[in-house]
């Protein structure tokens, strides 16, 4: 196998890209992601916080990563140390944090919807994460959610509801995972971290969720970028192989 290729870096998502939604990281992908290592520098990119990154991707996500972008890049991570950290609290303010709070958890309130459990707002460092269901159900109710928001809209309705009513805050929203979507100033979506990766020319972004209104949308159509549409992780291996693998084998 060839030498590390400079100046490319893969970059990753998490959730339906390195694993399935919500679930650990299976050997064979943390095996084929150490032979990528090899010969292109790897990144990771999740809206997640470094907590829940680790749950899917193991405690030692620091170092079998060159980079890892915990909350879209707002918390980066460079060879294994703390590089750069923002703060929604101090770029929005507590009355602007609170009048959004305070409006979205009296909507879910009244929000008729099959079940609900706990957790519906997660307050991060750079985002705001929502879920309508509560981020306290189980993988089963999870899955179940899922399939109801397809077919009654819950969380695009409420996204819509929230951009009109908070236009003056400037924010953007980005639906991910099963459950919930983020809220995030303008620009602090997945294209944060690439303001770290300068260095490299050739930045090759892979996720599920691409489409307008997915978390991995904006980074998937920069110009900074070379966009991959993944389905599932199986997908990523093969589509990784393909293109990073064969051509240095």
């Amino acid at each position: 196998m060839a030498a590390r290729r400079p100046g490319l870096i893969a970059l990753f998502d998490v959730d339906g890209t390195l694993t399935a939604p919500r679930k650990v990281v299976t050997p064979k992908m943390l095996d084929f992601m150490r032979e990528l290592r090899k010969v292109v520098t790897v990144g990771v990119v999740g809206g997640s916080d470094l907590v829940k990154i680790s749950e899917q991707l193991g405690n030692g996500v620091l170092n079998d990563y060159d980079y890892v972008f915990s909350e879209n890049g707002l918390v980066a991570h460079k060879d294994g140390k703390l590089i750069d950290t923002q703060s929604l609290k101090t770029f929005l303010g507590d009355e602007k944090l609170k009048e959004f709070i305070n409006f979205t958890l009296r909507y879910i309130a009244d929000l008729d919807i099959p079940i609900k459990r706990g957790t519906f707002i997660e307050f991060r460092s750079g985002m705001i994460n929502v879920s309508p269901i509560g981020r306290n159900c189980s993988q089963e109710e999870r899955d179940e959610f899922e399939k109801y928001d397809k077919i009654h809209n819950v969380r695009p309705t409420m996204v819509s509801i929230l951009r009109e009513k908070f236009a003056h805050l400037d924010l953007t929203f980005s639906i991910g995972g099963q459950i919930s979507f983020d809220v995030f100033p303008k620009g602090w979506d997945k294209t944060y971290c690439l303001r770290y990766l300068e260095d490299f020319q050739e930045i090759h972004f892979f996720g599920d969720k691409t489409y307008k209104g997915g978390n991995d949308h904006e980074i998937f159509e920069s110009e900074r970028t070379v966009g991959h549409t993944v389905t599932s992780p199986d997908d990523t291996l093969e589509q990784c192989t393909a293109l990073f693998i064969n051509k240095t084998a």
